[in-house]
Parts: C-alpha cells; structure tokens; sequence
C-alpha cells in the first residue's frame, strides 16, 4: 500500500494509468526476475513487483536488514524486475570488497545517476574513464594537500569562521544545518577552485543548497520507483526537479571555470581545475585526439567532489554535535581531555593520537549514524562463485554498511552510543576492521583521508570552545535520533544552543 500511495502522489492520474500499462508490458517482455537453484536465497518475487511488498522503500535498509536474519548474509531480492543481491554482516562484506576486490570492483549505474552523470565523473562510472579520473582526482588531490598539513591550514582557518557563526546566536537556538555545511563546503571549495566562500555569497548558498537537496530527493521512495521504471520520471515531479537542479548546478560550476580558465597559469596551479585544464592542454598540444580530459568530465567531477566532500562529512558533524548535546557526560569527558592537552590552543592532527577519547567519540558518531546505510550499489565484473552462490556477471551487488556497523558479532552495543567501542583497557584509541564508515576496496570514499582530518578538528574546536545543549524547555531525551532518510541519513531537524565556554565558565 506504501508503494501505491508514494506513485500516486508523485505521478499524474493519466500518467500512472498509461504508466502501470507500460510497466506491465515492459516487465512482461524483459523482466530478468527468473531464479535458478544457485542463486542466494530469498523471498520468491510476485510478477511485476518483485518483492516490494515486502519492503519500505522510506527505510529500506531497515527492510533489508530483516530480510537478512531470515536469509542469511548473502541474500536475493527483487526491486520490482531487477535482481539485487545483497551482502550482510562484516565477514560477508570484507570477503566482497577486500578479498574479491576485483569480482566486485564495478559501480551499478542506476538511471538516476545515468541521467546526472552520463558514465563519466568518479563515482557514477566505469571502465577505463573512471579509472583514468580517479587516478588523476587522487594525484591532484593530494598534490593540493588532501589529509596533509596543507589541508589542515585551511580546515584550522575554516572553524574561526565557523565559530564567528556559532558565537552570533549568543547561546539561543539555531539551526546547525546551514554553517556547518558552508564550512565543510569551502574545505572542498579550497581543494577544487583555489579559494573558499564568504557564507553570504548568494551563489554559494545556492550551490550548497542544491548539493544538499539533491542528497536528500536521491535517497526519495520516488526515485527508487524512478529506477525501477524509469520511463516514469517525466510524470514525477521530484524526477524534473533533480533534473533542473543538476542542470543549474553545473552550468554554476561551469561559470566558475570559464573564470578560472580565464586567468589560468600553467606554472602556477590554484586548484584541482586548473591542474585538469592544464593536463587538458597538454593533451590538446600533443596531438592527442581521444581523451577522457574534456569539459564534461570536469563538470561532473568537480560536481561529483562537491557534492560528496560536502554532505558526508556536514552531515556527520552535524550528527556529532547533536549527540554531544543528548549525552552531556560524554560532552563533559570530551572537553576535559581537550583542556587538558591542548590548554587553549587550536587542535592540529597530530592532537589525535594524544587526545584518545575526543577520537574515539568522533568514531563512535560515524558508527552509530551510519550515514551511507546501503553503501553505493556495486556490480559484478565477471560470474563469481561467492560462498557457495553463483551470481552472474553484471549483478547489482548491495553491500549493507549498516550491517557492519551495528554487526551484533563485532560490536557490544550495537544500536547504543558508547565511545568504549573504540578504546582498549588502557583508553587508548583501538583500532576496529568492523569500522567501514567509508566502505572498503576499489570504491572507497577517495577523500577518506580529508574527511578524517575535518571531522577531528571542526569537532575538537568547536568543542573547545562551545558547549552544546537542548533549547531551553527540551531534555536530553527528547533529541530524537530517527534519521532522516536521504541517500545519506541526517538528523532529524532540530536546533540546539551553543554556549561559549569562555563566557560560561567567568560567569
């Protein structure tokens, strides 16, 4: 019922008639739904549906976990005519992405994505383009400072601007959303461009903005339906708003770099744009004709870094802090250990390994939000035999990250907040295999590095210096930690108080 309530309100009536017509014959004609003894186990299929049924397209890797304690680690389900196999459980996902690296190594390019990133980019692609991307997004990423000393200037510059912000509410209540994505926004903006953003900058704002809700309308029960039957999306209304906000959003990028073509130095490189247009040019002066460096590529890429570098980790900070607010004892020990090493200072990486807890805590946030719950869908490269399945070249492939991160074999208290996850018995920081916030292998988060580095010191320093609380009238309990289902999960909305410290403790 779920399903039919989510189609009708998003497609005209005429259209879900023609729709459901259409549906019908294509699922008739092509559907590759049938199953064979060696296939994983899982709920037989109705005729066109599948197993939707069966599942909550606003929570479906809740779904798929349950399907997963009747079924096993390695399962089979159907979205409606496609057949998805899914991995379960830490064991189950390290031996895909680790040990067989290279069987699951391909990205399943669902039509969502075909539409946004036509197979370029890094994340939506394959075969030799993706490769080739990569590897010259982590050579210019790196060369830029990526998780070094470089990267950590701008984070430190980052979090005073952050925290003018913060100290501007003087104590009342706010929205976090905003500020902190801005912030984590510039860091990437830093990277690519070669500068960062006034907060006010209107066209910044909106690009954030955009990033964001694209995110969110990405992860819709709309856009599931839209992959199954995607001939639908011209009668979905969320369909042609991603649509004209991608659009939007690259010809902004676009504007960006037609500037800084404009003034580009070869000897002199701002940014990962400019290192893209000179290795362009250089291409172009050899005579190379077939080339994976054109203009395209760049859009989608620099789309592709922005988006990702901004709402993973915006949106694990924002999980952090409102955490630190609902459990104020962990607060309380994460700000002594800070006035204790650093006594005042700004934090700097090296700090990690010196203050355990606050490490340890920014860990268990990444643990328990779980922010990328279905991972990105991956696809087979070849016929695999994978504990003791058959699963056919080109299988869509879901490895559950949330099944490895609240693995009930890996963690004591899976489902509950507790930073003793991550330390041993001599408070030390631990280190945990069963930690995948960034996913494992061929596809893992190419920023990683980055994205650690920013998660320590936005949090260390706003930690530092702010103490974060309910609004007044609200208790700690009534933070609620229902997510809020996107492609990402964020928290739910909320507002929270962050009082200077400072002025706290001289009253």
């Amino acid at each position: 019922m779920a399903l039919v309530e989510t189609l009708l309100m998003h497609v005209s009536s005429t259209g879900a008639l023609l729709a459901a017509v259409l549906l019908f014959l294509v699922v008739y004609l092509f559907s590759n739904s049938s199953s064979s003894p060696e296939d994983p186990p899982g709920p037989k299929p109705l005729p066109l549906l599948g197993n939707l049924l069966l599942l909550d397209l606003r929570q479906l890797h809740v779904s798929l976990c349950k399907l997963s304690k009747k079924y096993g680690s390695v399962f089979t389900v159907h979205f409606g005519p496609k057949k998805v196999v899914v991995l379960a459980g830490y064991k189950t996902v390290k031996q895909a992405l680790v040990n067989q690296a290279e069987e699951f190594g391909e990205r399943d390019i669902t039509p969502i994505f075909q539409d946004f990133n036509h197979g370029l980019g890094i994340v939506f692609a394959n075969g030799d383009g993706w490769k080739a991307m990569r590897r010259f997004a982590l050579s210019a990423l790196r060369d830029f400072g990526m998780g070094k000393k470089l990267s950590e200037e701008k984070i430190v510059d980052e979090t005073r601007y952050l925290r003018e912000v913060f100290e501007k509410f003087q104590g009342k209540p706010f929205d976090t959303t905003q500020p902190v994505n801005y912030a984590v926004s510039n860091i990437i903006s830093a990277i690519v461009y070669g500068k960062r953003f006034e907060y006010e900058d209107p066209k910044f704002q909106d690009m954030v903005d955009k990033a964001n809700k694209n995110i969110r309308m990405l992860g819709s029960a709309v856009i599931q339906i839209y992959n199954m039957c995607p001939f639908l999306g011209p009668w979905m209304k969320t369909w042609r708003l991603l649509m004209e906000n991608v659009e939007s959003f690259r010809r902004e990028i676009k504007e960006l770099v037609n500037v800084l073509q404009e003034t580009l130095n070869p000897l002199d490189s701002r940014g990962f744009i400019d290192s893209f247009l000179i290795h362009k040019q250089s291409i172009q002066e050899s005579g190379e004709k077939e080339s994976h460096f054109h203009e395209q590529n760049l859009l989608i890429t620099v789309s592709n870094l922005f988006s990702a570098g901004t709402d993973t980790t915006g949106t694990t900070l924002r999980w952090g802090l409102m955490l630190m607010a609902k459990y104020p004892h962990i607060q309380d020990r994460v700000q002594e250990e800070t006035d204790q090493v650093l006594a005042g200072r700004e934090p700097v990486s090296e700090d990690r390994k010196n203050l355990p807890y606050t490490n340890a805590v920014i860990h268990e946030v990444q643990r328990l939000a779980n922010i990328v719950p279905m991972n990105l869908p991956h696809m087979t490269s070849c016929d695999v035999i994978f504990n003791g399945y058959f699963i056919k070249k080109g299988t869509c492939v879901l490895p559950l990250l949330t099944s490895v991160l609240r693995d009930e074999n890996e963690w004591k208290t899976p489902n509950t907040f507790n930073p003793q996850h991550f330390l041993d018995e001599k408070g030390q920081l631990k280190k945990r295999d069963a930690f995948m916030p960034f996913s494992a292998g061929r596809r893992a988060c190419l920023g990683e590095s980055l994205a650690r580095m920013e998660l320590f010191l936005f949090f260390t320093s706003l930690l530092q210096h702010f103490r974060f609380t309910p609004p007044p009238g609200v208790s700690e309990d009534e933070l609620d930690l229902t997510p809020v289902v996107g492609l990402t999960l964020n928290p739910s909305p909320h507002k929270l108080c962050a009082i200077s410290r400072a002025e706290r403790q001289l009253n």
